[in-house]
């Protein structure tokens, strides 16, 4: 990806890059990118440190390997809200917490990792059944046996994925010693500026904060705005009650504990497809979802994402984010999730199309700009086809040179397609 991008006030660009500024028309290889990434923080207590990808098509069969802990444990519920919508989860673990440690003789075993989990784990050493002289170590996460070996001496026994182990002389026998004193990370502000810093590293959609903190939630909105507006990477940060009064913030109305669902479904959802009325199919119980309709109402006005009580359901009311403040140039469409889906999609399509294909590699001349726009114009169908988009035409693309000799003006115009909502209809009864 090229350095360069965001918005522009005038073509006054140092870095080579994509700047792209959306508007409203005012009123009186082409190869869709991957979607369905989730970049988060949790607080867990096995694993190592800093950001691993989870997979969704793997979750199920790997969890315990790569996080310490069943797919269907406490601990990890909020992966499986995610994973609701999403494929893949950016996780990031924060650094910090102590490891579990027990003794033996002159054995000593430690967890692997630092975190709460080593605390489950207990360490046996029993006599072999065959040979007297001989001991057999086994490690055991809470009931079940995950490692086993046969030693005479203490230097013999080897780490496994759970336990290291170090010493050497006699070993101790016992049946049964839990490992002890193993704690989570404490996460504070500097743990979420790390977890930034490392995010701005990846590729994804949805940035999620599923806590209540209002200084993190002032930080993310500042990295979203930021990332959106000066770097040019397009996504939007899910977060409980805060009016970003931006199109790349959902917040979710008061009360509600469904910011891991909406954040996951987000990210998997097509650029031709709208979260209202979808179905919450996760496993929380979610409060506040009974309201008035001038509750409703108002609330929405205040950009806020709601569930509403449908029956035995619970649904999505509006797919919505935080911006409220119209104006001519940014109309209430930029509110739409789905229209935004759209304009994030492009911009972080075409940036990758330019960086990966023509960003020093073609000549600024009449020839390669008709190039790079027929790439814009074969994206577009694709959008149209899709139902993404509707009425473009190649016309609706203008691609010029700039001022500089390295520069390329890009003038275009799209019309984002948004989902039925609502129907006014008048019935005359003759």
């Amino acid at each position: 990806m090229a350095f360069g991008g965001g918005t522009f006030e005038t073509t006054n660009k140092v870095l080579p890059g994509v700047y792209i500024n959306f508007t409203s028309q005012k009123r009186t290889m082409g190869i869709l990118g991957e979607r369905g990434v989730v970049c988060m923080l949790l607080e867990w207590g096995w694993g190592p440190e800093g950001m691993q990808t989870v997979e969704s098509g793997t979750f199920q069969s790997e969890a315990k390997n790569l996080l310490g802990y069943s797919a269907q444990a406490d601990e990890l519920e909020v992966l499986r809200e995610v994973f609701c919508g999403a494929e893949k989860i950016l996780l990031y673990r924060p650094e910090g917490g102590q490891k579990a440690t027990a003794t033996f003789g002159s054995l000593t075993a430690q967890a692997k990792y630092g975190g709460v989990r080593g605390n489950d784990i207990t360490i046996a050493i029993l006599t072999n059944a065959e040979e007297e002289e001989k001991f057999d170590v086994v490690t055991y996460v809470e009931t079940e046996e995950v490692d086993r070996q046969t030693i005479t001496d203490a230097s013999e026994v080897t780490s496994n994925d759970w336990v290291t182990f170090s010493g050497s002389g006699a070993v101790e026998e016992t049946a049964g010693k839990p490992l002890s004193g193993g704690t989570n990370a404490e996460v504070t502000g500097t743990s979420y500026e790390s977890f930034l810093a490392e995010a701005e590293k990846e590729n994804f959609q949805v940035l999620l904060y599923d806590g209540d903190e209002e200084d993190t939630k002032r930080l993310f909105a500042a990295f979203t705005k930021r990332m959106r507006e000066e770097e040019g990477v397009k996504f939007v940060c899910v977060m409980k009650e805060y009016a970003g009064e931006s199109e790349g913030i959902i917040q979710l109305g008061s009360g509600l504990e469904g910011c891991a669902w909406v954040a996951g479904k987000t990210a998997g959802a097509a650029v031709n497809e709208s979260l209202t009325n979808a179905l919450y199919d996760g496993e929380r119980t979610l409060s506040n979802v009974k309201m008035t309709k001038s509750a409703a109402e108002k609330a929405i006005g205040e950009g806020k994402f709601l569930f509403y009580q449908d029956g035995e359901d619970v649904r999505v009311l509006r797919d919505i984010n935080s911006f409220t403040e119209y104006t001519t140039q940014k109309n209430s469409d930029f509110s739409s999730n789905r229209v935004v889906r759209v304009m994030d999609g492009l911009a972080n399509d075409v940036t990758e199309l330019f960086s990966k294909y023509y960003l020093g590699k073609e000549n600024n001349n009449a020839d390669g700009r008709n190039l790079f726009k027929a790439e814009i114009v074969a994206y577009c169908d694709t959008l149209m086809q899709m139902g993404a988009i509707e009425n473009f035409l190649a016309e609706d693309i203008v691609v010029e040179k700039g001022t500089e000799k390295q520069d390329v003006i890009i003038s275009m115009r799209i019309q984002p397609v948004d989902s039925m909502e609502k129907i006014y209809m008048q019935v005359e009864i003759a």
